[in-house]
């Protein structure tokens, strides 16, 4: 009977779900790093320009945590380009003239930039200068948006294939590298992950120093992140919503069968209106609607109440994705976008009333919106390749047509190898960060340490003073923290 089931295995399936488990976990610590590297690079500007040690304790705190992120994110993801070669053999033989080299270049221009500069960043703080310690982790800061450049590049580019031909073997040869590199869809796809990681770290950082208020711990390096987690969310948010509408109006017009799935839309006219919550039936091929807005759609996607939208009907049938999945998933992502964007207008308006450290029933909101932003990029991740389907390569090549000839069995016994293998080394992983967050930065007496004056002036961003933006060290440093 076990074996009956094993052969009932579905290898496809399985190898997508494989492939998905592997990037969902890998995804999560590139967007950190991206987003803690340039925080980094801004915290060590302002010791720079202020000489006031809380920034440098924020800095080496921070950087224990991007190590940490920065090589899992490495050990997850080598094992996704052996999937290449094992799940998914035809889709490296075919298109390996074009993706690989997009994937090398990754590792030449940016991996290899980050690596060289990550060891002075890490351990040359008292072996160099300042100034070439900060041009370290400026650079390392480039260097993985670099790298996520070309990963984006090369995904971009199944999304909207140009550039290439195909030659009598099957296999895709390049004919023109920049068409490749910025395909039609690149700059929302970039421009939007790049926005999600740094929301998605300002958000963790946050809540670190909301939770450190609420314990009424390290005082004056919490109200320095929640200040500035705040001030990313309140400016970047608003941005990321509308850089997202600019991703929604590519998708339309390249892959109009994925928005209609998002959309929920199975007929093709005018005045559509926004499905809030509903029930795809691919069976029965309609949605049943549990909350709209009137021509919410035609006015999102045609910026006029009354424009034509196609439906999932106007395409054959055996070229829609999983609507519900992708759906479900674009709701995820975009209601965590909101609930970010409303964080960031309530901090807002507690700033600019002097109640921004003081309002106490806001540090457990703020705690409980720590994973939101990573939720929002693996929805968003989720509805991106979901919605592709059925193709790996967007109208060229179909996901089963890229599959290895493997059994169910094998993918299965691998999967299960994976899951074990990623929740001990996630598991510990995620375990020292959290022992890293409960330990805080780690400061002595301010004076006697770095000998700092009783007087000193320290450059508080949203601080919730009436004086400005320089306010005494005395008054938000307690002696001993």
């Amino acid at each position: 009977m076990l074996s009956t089931f094993f052969t009932q295995l579905d290898p496809l399936l399985l190898s997508r779900i494989q492939f998905a488990f592997v990037i969902s976990f890998h995804i999560i610590f590139p967007a950190i790093t991206i987003g803690l590297a340039a925080y980094l690079a801004v915290l060590e500007g302002l010791h720079l320009k202020t000489k006031h040690p809380v920034y440098k304790e924020l800095y080496l705190f921070w950087m224990k945590i991007f190590a940490v992120c920065f090589g899992i994110g490495v050990v997850s993801g080598i094992t996704m380009p052996y999937q290449f070669g094992t799940n998914w053999a035809p889709y490296a033989q075919q298109l390996g003239r074009v993706v690989g080299p997009l994937m090398g270049f990754e590792v030449l221009v940016a991996f290899f930039l980050e690596a060289s500069f990550l060891s002075i960043m890490l351990f040359g703080w008292n072996k160099v200068g300042p100034r070439m310690h900060f041009f370290s982790t400026v650079t390392v800061s480039i260097g993985t948006m670099i790298s996520a450049f070309w990963i984006i590049s090369a995904n971009s580019w199944m999304q909207t294939p140009q550039g290439y031909s195909i030659n009598e073997a099957g296999q895709m040869t390049p004919t023109n590298w920049i068409e490749i590199i910025f395909n039609p869809s690149f700059a929302p796809r970039f421009v939007h992950m790049m926005l999600a990681a740094f929301l998605s770290v300002a958000f963790l950082v946050g809540a670190t120093g909301a939770w450190y208020l609420w314990r009424k711990q390290h005082v004056a390096h919490a109200r320095i992140m929640v200040g500035m987690a705040m001030l990313m969310a309140a400016f970047v948010a608003p941005v990321q919503i509308l850089v997202g509408d600019w991703h929604g109006l590519n998708t339309l017009e390249h892959q109009p069968v994925k928005v209609a799935a998002m959309e929920g839309h199975w007929e093709t006219h005018g005045n559509v209106p926004l499905i809030l919550l509903g029930h795809p039936d691919a069976e029965e091929e309609k949605t049943r609607t549990l909350l709209s807005i009137p021509n919410g759609a035609s006015l999102i996607l045609k910026h006029h109440a009354d424009g034509e939208i196609k439906g999932l009907k106007a395409g054959p049938k055996d070229e829609r994705p999983p609507v519900a999945w992708v759906f479900w998933c674009f709701r995820v992502m975009v209601g965590m976008g909101l609930l970010m964007l409303a964080t960031g207008v309530i901090a807002g308006i507690l700033w600019l009333t002097g109640r921004l450290f003081e309002s106490r029933w806001f540090y457990p909101w703020v705690i409980a919106m720590a994973p939101s932003g990573l939720i929002a990029i693996l929805a968003g991740w989720f509805t991106t390749e979901i919605g592709r389907q059925p193709y790996v390569v967007y109208g060229i090549m179909r996901t089963k047509d890229a599959l290895s000839p493997v059994t169910g069995t094998q993918v299965a016994i691998s999967l299960l190898l994976y899951i074990i293998a990623y929740t001990i080394v996630f598991g510990a992983g995620v375990y020292y960060l959290f022992k890293l967050v409960r330990r805080g930065p780690q400061a002595g007496k301010w004076a006697e340490t770095f000998g700092a004056p009783a007087n000193a002036k320290l450059f508080l961003p949203l601080n919730a003073t009436s004086k400005g933006w320089d306010v005494p060290v005395d008054s938000i440093a307690p002696k001993h923290d």
